[in-house]
């Protein structure tokens, strides 16, 4: 495709993608547009501490909220370690 978006390199596809949702976050408010993306995210940590989903629902948050806790230290342990190899 001449000129469109399969000639584009790996940063202008994006620098293409960041300007989009600049363009959208400034028409529209961004808690919104990103409720769902959010909501099914918690969703995979709520399934992780309560697969029956037997606990109270205010027990089921407090955990699923220290399961993604823990989830980010994970990446920002895999990320120092891959920093430290360079």
């Amino acid at each position: 495709m001449i000129g469109g978006v399969d000639s584009l390199t790996p940063e202008q596809r994006s620098l293409r993608a960041r300007m989009a949702a600049y363009a959208l976050h400034a028409t529209h408010d961004p808690r919104v547009t990103t409720k769902r993306a959010r909501d099914a995210f918690m969703a995979r940590f709520e399934r992780q501490v309560d697969p029956d989903g037997t606990l109270p629902e205010a027990e089921r948050q407090r955990r699923a909220e220290a399961a993604k806790k823990a989830y980010y230290l994970g990446l920002a342990l895999k990320s120092a370690k891959a920093r430290r190899k360079r």
